[in-house]
């Protein structure tokens, strides 16, 4: 990338900023003080058709904690669509979280993101929470976070996820969601017709639970901003199908780190895995397994990862399916025609995705050139040395184990992502715009590099959650500071205008097809034209 000293400069100004001090000087226009100011209630309640909520007054906000948007998905609602809540009477506490979807759990978590769920678990999982600068009529624009976790962890109630730098940076109602994942979530057993996708089904009940009800809460039922990460991101996807009336449930999508490269697979195919759980289990059918525990049932997992997991492949035991149903299509296909084409994208990744999962495991760091090529004939046939090549040229001194990660960050994140931003970038409807994040942690002598997951306390500005990560260990402060600041009001003025930018970074044109605009998100953050235009024609050899 190019070091312009003018964006050196820019950068330079940010990083001395808080994300309130960078709202406050103009972007977009002192909401923190507002908000303060406003949200002055001693015990916040709203009316809504179900009952009354009492939430709590936390640094100024409301907030509205464990919130059913759904029944309960437990019994004969078990691997089933999520069904209507049926309300309840007198005043009910919303004060305290929701217990999150049961996962599984180790104590500390991995090495590199440390805990991404944690108890108390139970099926009785669907709720969601709203943090909000004050509940009136001021219908502020909304955002509904979506958190990822490979579709087998994570929770809305997680710290890391907390809703309140939105809010009060932004002015904001940021409402975040669980939803049935692993086993409960993602297995299909197609009964008597009937679609899968229950993880799908929770998020289409939250995302129309907001639709009526935000507006009790201060928000903007016609400005609702759909953002997620990983899964999550995926899910934006998916959702992006959902039409009443023709018209799209949300204004603006954000996708961070999106597994477009997903095959997602048919209804046969999740069938056939589902067959291999049931055989973990030493069940008959699904009738049976509707009688287990769910600790048993989600126990399983590591026996699925054992069953169904891939040399060099990312592991996701449990997948979406296109049952035709509540899924007709690959969900990137959804971003790009009928209601879809109509919203507003904010897409990117890091720099070194596959990182994550790959880079501190032995048994891949001992991987040869001929298991790697071997991997390299899945995406590119007959030119998998052309490519290990390319790769390798890229990265002096790399490693077998280093051009494997940069060709799974590619196949699964990167180049889809490219590829949709592409695709809308020709359709000439609605904008689109392209980020990569590039700043490196430097944890494990650098081995991680910029890997998935590391933007989220960026985007979110909130370090002080994330004391349980590993892989922030070592980034300097200010740079760190900085580049959050820049980055979490990105997000903002993207949620209130459509439009990235803001005074503290340089000009973020939209991705188009002459320029394939980028913005590097680094410790110099800069604008930069067809970032991966090396990679995107070794894909497409005989186009551009």
């Amino acid at each position: 990338m190019t070091d312009d000293p003018s964006r050196r400069e820019v950068l330079k100004n940010s990083t001395v900023l808080t994300g309130a001090a960078l709202l406050s000087s103009g972007i977009p226009g002192g909401y923190a003080a507002q908000a303060a100011a406003k949200a002055d209630d001693p015990s916040p309640v709203v009316d809504l058709p179900a009952g009354r909520l009492r939430g709590v007054l936390e640094g100024g906000l409301a907030v509205f904690k464990g919130v059913p948007y759904a029944a309960p998905p437990v019994g004969p609602l078990r691997w089933r669509p999520a069904q209507p809540h049926p309300g309840w009477s007198g005043t009910r506490d919303a004060t305290a979280f929701g217990p999150s979807a049961p996962q599984l759990y180790r104590e500390g978590g991995d090495p590199v993101l440390g805990s991404h769920g944690s108890p108390p678990f139970d099926e009785d999982c669907l709720t969601l929470n709203v943090w909000t600068p004050r509940a009136d009529d001021a219908k502020r624009p909304v955002m509904l976070w979506i958190h990822g976790g490979g579709f087998l962890s994570g929770s809305g109630s997680l710290p890391i996820y907390s809703g309140d730098t939105f809010a009060r940076d932004g002015d904001l109602v940021v409402v975040t969601v669980n939803y049935r994942l692993g086993p409960l979530g993602y297995l299909y057993f197609g009964e008597d017709g009937a679609g899968g996708n229950f993880w799908l089904t929770d998020q289409l009940a939250a995302l129309r639970w907001v639709r009526d009800n935000v507006a009790a809460f201060g928000g903007d039922p016609d400005d609702i901003t759909l953002a997620g990460q990983s899964g999550g991101a995926f899910s934006v996807a998916a959702l992006a199908g959902a039409r009443p009336a023709g018209r799209p449930l949300f204004r603006r999508a954000i996708l961070q780190s999106p597994p477009l490269g997903l095959q997602v697979p048919t209804r046969t195919e999740s069938l056939q895995r589902s067959a291999t759980f049931l055989d973990v289990l030493g069940a008959k059918d699904v009738a049976q397994l509707r009688t287990l525990p769910w600790q048993q049932l989600v126990g399983a997992t590591i026996e699925m990862f054992k069953r169904t997991g891939r040399w060099g492949y990312w592991s996701t035991p449990f997948l979406p399916v296109i049952d035709g149903v509540t899924l007709d299509r690959h969900p990137s296909e959804l971003l790009l025609g009928g209601p879809g084409a109509d919203i507003d994208v904010l897409i990117g990744c890091t720099r070194e995705e596959a990182n994550f999962a790959f880079a501190l495991d032995p048994a891949y760091a001992a991987a040869t050139k001929e298991q790697v090529l071997a991997r390299a004939r899945d995406t590119f046939g007959n030119r998998a040395s052309e490519a290990y090549g390319a790769y390798a040229q890229a990265r002096p001194g790399a490693r077998p184990v280093d051009v494997l990660m940069d060709l799974i960050g590619d196949d699964l994140f990167r180049m889809p992502g490219l590829e949709l931003a592409e695709r809308r970038a020709a359709a000439r409807k609605r904008p689109v715009w392209a980020y990569q994040f590039d700043l490196p942690t430097p944890v494990y002598d650098g081995k991680l590099a910029a890997p998935h997951c590391l933007e989220l306390p960026f985007v979110f500005d909130n370090f002080d959650k994330w004391s349980q990560a590993p892989f922030l260990t070592g980034l300097d402060p200010r740079i760190r500071e900085g580049l959050a600041s820049t980055v979490h009001a990105a997000w903002i003025s993207f949620i209130r205008t459509g439009d990235p930018n803001h005074p503290a970074m340089p000009n973020w044109q939209r991705y188009e097809r002459d320029t394939r605009t980028t913005m590097s998100l680094d410790s110099v953050t800069t604008a930069t034209e067809d970032l991966a235009g090396h990679w995107r024609r070794l894909r497409r050899p005989t186009g551009s």
